[in-house]
């Protein structure tokens, strides 16, 4: 074969080579979609995306391999914060004082004094806002009464979430110890836990500046809080919600956006300049919007349970669990999903509030795509002996009046 066709033949290999390549594309941080097939270009070791109301992941890459997460630990002392009001053992008005302890740490701060007192609100802000490990570890104190006993809480929710490789040292992610950690996809479960149960945290996790008032024993000083979330500037639809950065972790985010009712949350770890992270958190959010369609059932549904045995009242009112979503990647056409209305066979009192007593099937052109559980409203009690003997007068005294009639 001469040279000039074995040329030949090596161009043609290549052609074909790179057309088989898939098509990539860098998503800049203005927030422009791209169409399905397209490939997410990440530089970042460990990243994540999923959607948030069903939890379906879209795109991983060595999403369960541990890292240091750096200050997106502070995701996990927020969530408790968040369910420490919830359960009314905390409020946005209570007064936290700053310890010691509390104003030693480093890193990023909002320099809060010992002996300085705070309110609840404006600690949450320092820790969205600003990042502040001294706003951290003054809320972990309050709640767990240290920060060792608020690291314990911190470790057995995630546990509960399922968290299964994540493990933390302190509350704030300053520590280089090798033994805290996460992983991409336990950041995704986590985030998924706040903004489906509290999203009033973008009521802070929006704020780009916002100054607070330091009063301690040299005098009133005010302190601009900074945002250190810069796609709030630059990517529409951001919403949050958390970075973080050591020389250990590299440069973290967990990166929260909404457009058209879907609420995305990309995970990137480990990436090597801020920049990157925010070029690869925008990649994903940009692809993620891109080839999504949610499914919600907007059905108002006015349940009632069968005859249930034994039951002092029958017809107890019944409602959906929660309601259901189902994320598309295929351009469906969702008139053709439906649902139907299914009962437990055989129940009996008593049954507890909130007890299931049947689920919900949504079906897409015949194949099951999710269920959603049906609960009762309230408690149903067993009918007793007395409640025989009362229904049996009553039909006795009813009948008395209509022979007298």
């Amino acid at each position: 074969m001469s040279r000039r066709a074995r040329m030949g033949v090596l161009f043609a290999v290549f052609l074909i080579f790179m057309a088989a390549l898939p098509q990539i594309t860098y998503a800049e941080e203005t927030g422009e979609d791209v169409s399905r097939g397209t490939a997410v270009a990440v530089t970042s070791p460990c990243v994540l995306l999923m959607e948030a109301s069903t939890g379906q992941v879209i795109f991983e890459k060595a999403a369960d391999e541990q890292r240091t997460p750096a200050s997106v630990t502070k995701l996990m002392t927020l969530l408790l914060i968040y369910e420490q009001m919830e359960s009314g053992n905390l409020s946005l008005e209570d007064v936290v004082t700053v310890s010691s302890h509390a104003q030693g740490m480093g890193g990023s701060q909002v320099f809060l004094e010992a002996g300085e007192t705070q309110t609840v609100e404006t600690m949450i802000k320092s820790i969205v806002i600003a990042s502040g490990n001294d706003a951290s570890v003054a809320m972990a104190e309050h709640i767990g009464g240290s920060e060792e006993n608020f690291v314990t809480m911190m470790n057995t929710r995630a546990a509960e979430l399922g968290m299964d490789h994540t493990h933390f040292v302190d509350c704030c992610g300053l520590t280089d110890d090798p033994q805290h950690f996460m992983t991409a996809r336990d950041i995704a479960t986590l985030s998924r836990e706040i903004v489906t149960r509290f999203p009033q945290i973008y009521d802070y996790s929006t704020i780009w500046m916002e100054d607070i008032t330091h009063n301690t024993r040299r005098g009133s000083s005010q302190f601009t809080l900074t945002n250190t979330n810069k796609m709030l500037r630059s990517y529409d639809g951001c919403v949050g919600l958390k970075t973080g950065s050591t020389s250990r972790a590299g440069f973290c985010v967990s990166e929260v956006a909404v457009r058209n009712d879907i609420t995305m949350i990309a995970v990137i770890l480990g990436a090597e300049t801020s920049k990157g992270r925010f070029a690869d958190a925008a990649a994903l959010l940009n692809y993620g919007f891109g080839v999504t369609h949610l499914y919600t059932d907007t059905n108002t549904y006015e349940l009632a349970c069968p005859e249930i045995s034994n039951a002092k009242v029958q017809g107890t009112a019944c409602r959906p669990a929660e309601t259901f979503h189902w994320l598309d990647l295929e351009n469906r056409d969702f008139s053709r999903i439906t649902s139907e209305v299914i009962y437990e066979e055989g129940l009996s009192a008593p049954l507890d509030e909130d007890a299931v007593v049947g689920f919900i099937r949504y079906t897409y052109d015949g194949q099951e795509i999710g269920r959603v559980d049906i609960l009762v409203n309230e408690a149903v009690a067993v009918r007793t002996y007395g409640d025989c003997l009362e229904d049996f007068a009553g039909r006795l005294l009813l009948k008395g009046e209509e022979d007298a009639a």
